[in-house]
């Protein structure tokens, strides 16, 4: 077997491909072949997972600073979870010539078998088995004959492998499109240009030649250091590299003529926006397809909003041959060929319901969903594939012209908790997983138990691009509005607020309740909530929240960078949910940004010093500033001070009712 095994992989050498070996049985076995494995062949063997068994080891959430390295051989541990975007990452990490073994449970019980990882995206109280993407994920590799499916048996057969020419690796010089795309950079006398490709094009590669060939001098910036490896490799002694933030809080570096960004995608928006700005010439790179989570979505949204931008593309492989049976693989199992959006389908939309269920007899639909979502979305990855395809509670709509999928709605049931768990999160005590709606209404909102109220929360909405302004995802919403009548008190729906997108909700029947004190990382905007009420109880709540809101506008929009259209007045009187809400901030943890319009009212009607609450809220003082003015320890220390300021004032006013409202907030301290 050894002596079989030396040549398949020495023939994988020379054909300049990777293979996959799932190894699928009980632990000890696995192991113990992982090990003779690696003595055997040699390489760098990184074992990525839980429980490391090989010297070089990464667990699956930090791979992702390893991306812009190269390895000969890995491990990937999952018998007791599988983090399919690790997964995919570590195999874009594999040189030519490398196996990636995947270690599995028993292959038949595997679908049933929970799955570790799914705590991650689930919501559910505890790991949930996963069988349609496990079954997803063994039917591909079941019509897969480039990789090596190893069930627990005493020896490895290894198939005879259709013969394939010998691979000529690259000889450091630029490859044919990496040359026609430094040539079009050349002649760029400023602006952005974007170089967008699949794991191993040679995107870092042609990042790093332009670093070192160009007259002036470059300065790299990338999510990580670490990922620049390769980049720095071909840069030579001219690499130069500054973390974004770093770059941010500088002002404009003088005597650099380029900006280099390598994996552009995963700097949050704003950031990248800011640092770009500063530079006469910029490049920024990134994947479009894969486990960034990043798609297309990268140029329909960020580089879009660019005034002007040059793409290129990268489509060749460099590290690898064309056609690798790895990325292969890899690429059916986490549908990462995304759709052709260039060219619409014509005709009348035909909508339907879509379920879980019906992965197993019409996967077609989901999968054309998926990638219609992915190649929308600028954050959509394999964690949302497993989610869609195995959480409990999603729903969908697809919009279909013939076989075709134009539109894709998803939704997420929400809400439901008992008064008892809806009343802690309304305390800030508890923070239950999911239902990021319904969490947020009772512990931003005024209602305590507004969490007990089912909803279904639309979570993704994509209509292909060149089928947009149809009005097909109004109607995907409408047939959204139907389906939830009898069995949820509201649709609702959280985004980063623009215009243009709250014109869209608008139009669909929402109602704004919400809008966030802080910008988004990942968007740059302002975090916004809108329902749609379904029943008496739905249209109650979100009466409730629009008077909230537009009673506390007057002191929100100080710290909302917003012209909101919200009909309001200074509401000065403390009314009965001022009382509720400021108990919950005095006594218990309800945030600051909730309790704004209460503690201004609340500041208006107590005569008391009160340092802290005035210094943040009358004067608009930073926390560090104010922090030092009154010897306090920072953030959490000028928090706890504005909370005592709270329980002062409200004893001032009336300390019985303060006392009781106190009672009863500390009664849930014992269902933490």
């Amino acid at each position: 077997m050894i002596a079989r095994l030396r040549q398949v992989t020495e023939s994988m050498r020379r054909q300049g491909i990777r293979r996959l070996m799932v190894l699928a049985g009980e632990s000890g076995w696995s192991s113990q072949q992982v090990q003779a494995l690696a003595a055997h062949l040699p390489g760098d063997w990184l074992w990525v997972g839980g429980s490391p068994e090989l010297p070089l080891s990464c667990a699956p959430a930090a791979l992702r600073t390893l991306l812009g390295r190269e390895f000969q051989h890995a491990v990937f541990d999952a018998r007791s979870g599988l983090d399919a975007a690790a997964l995919a990452a570590l195999s874009g990490t594999l040189r030519a010539g490398s196996w990636l073994l995947l270690l599995a449970p028993d292959w038949e019980s595997w679908p049933d078998q929970p799955d570790e990882d799914s705590a991650r995206w689930s919501d559910a109280p505890q790991p949930i088995a996963t069988p349609n993407f496990i079954s997803h994920l063994q039917t591909c590799l079941s019509h897969d004959a480039g990789s090596v499916l190893w069930r627990q048996q005493p020896e490895l057969i290894l198939p005879d492998f259709a013969p394939r020419p010998d691979w000529l690796p690259a000889s450091g010089a630029p490859e044919k499109e990496q040359a026609e795309i430094l040539a079009g950079l050349s002649k760029m006398d400023s602006g952005v240009a974007v170089v967008t490709a699949a794991r191993g094009r040679g995107k870092s590669a042609l990042a790093g030649m332009l670093v070192n060939n160009s007259p002036g001098m470059s300065l790299v910036t990338a999510p990580t250091k670490a990922a620049t490896d390769v980049l720095a490799s071909y840069a030579g002694e001219r690499f130069q590299f500054m973390p974004p933030d770093a770059l941010a809080a500088e002002n404009m570096p003088a005597g650099f003529s380029w900006l280099i960004v390598d994996e552009a995608a995963a700097i949050p928006a704003p950031l990248l926006r800011q640092v770009i700005a500063r530079f006469p010439r910029v490049l920024l790179t990134t994947t479009v397809q894969g486990y960034e989570g990043t798609g297309r979505g990268f140029l329909l949204k960020f580089c879009a909003s660019l005034p002007s931008f040059r793409r290129f593309t990268l489509s060749t492989p460099i590290r690898w041959a064309q056609n690798d049976p790895l990325e292969q693989a890899i690429d059916e199992i986490m549908l990462f060929d995304e759709p052709g959006l260039e060219h619409p389908v014509q005709g009348e939309p035909v909508l339907a319901a879509v379920g879980q269920a019906d992965w197993q007899h019409n996967a077609g639909q989901l999968k054309q969903m998926y990638r219609l979502l992915s190649g929308a979305h600028y954050r959509t990855s394999p964690l949302d594939l497993r989610r869609m395809l195995d959480a409990p509670g999603q729903h969908f709509i697809a919009a279909n012209v013939g076989d075709e999928c134009v539109g894709a709605l998803w939704l997420v049931e929400e809400g439901g908790l008992d008064e008892t768990l809806s009343r802690c999160v309304w305390a800030g005590l508890r923070r239950p997983r999911g239902n990021l709606v319904a969490q947020s209404l009772a512990a931003h909102g005024g209602s305590p138990l507004a969490a007990t109220l089912p909803g279904l929360r639309v979570s993704r909405i994509a209509v292909h691009p060149m089928r947009q302004r149809e009005h097909i995802g109004a109607s995907m919403v409408k047939r959204a509005r139907g389906l939830a009548v009898g069995q949820y008190d509201y649709l609702s729906v959280s985004f980063g607020y623009t215009d243009e997108l709250w014109r869209f909700w608008q139009r669909c029947g929402f109602e704004l309740v919400r809008i966030g004190s802080h910008k988004e990382a990942s968007s740059g905007c302002y975090s916004a909530m809108a329902l749609l009420p379904l029943t008496v109880q739905g249209q109650m709540l979100v009466r409730e929240e629009q008077q909230r809101l537009a009673r506390d506008w007057p002191w929100l929009s100080e710290w909302i960078e917003l012209n909101l259209p919200l009909a309001s007045t200074l509401a000065a009187q403390l009314l009965d949910e001022d009382w509720l809400d400021l108990s919950g901030f005095a006594f218990a943890h309800r945030p600051l940004e909730a309790c704004i319009g209460s503690l201004n009212r609340l500041l208006l009607a107590c005569d008391l010093p009160l340092p802290a609450l005035r210094g943040r809220l009358q004067r608009y003082e930073s926390t560090a500033v104010l922090s030092q003015q009154l010897g306090l320890s920072g953030k959490k220390g000028l928090l706890a001070a504005m909370r005592q300021e709270a329980v002062l004032a409200l004893e001032n006013l009336n300390r019985s009712r303060s006392d009781s409202l106190r009672t009863g907030v500390l009664q849930l301290q014992k269902f933490r």
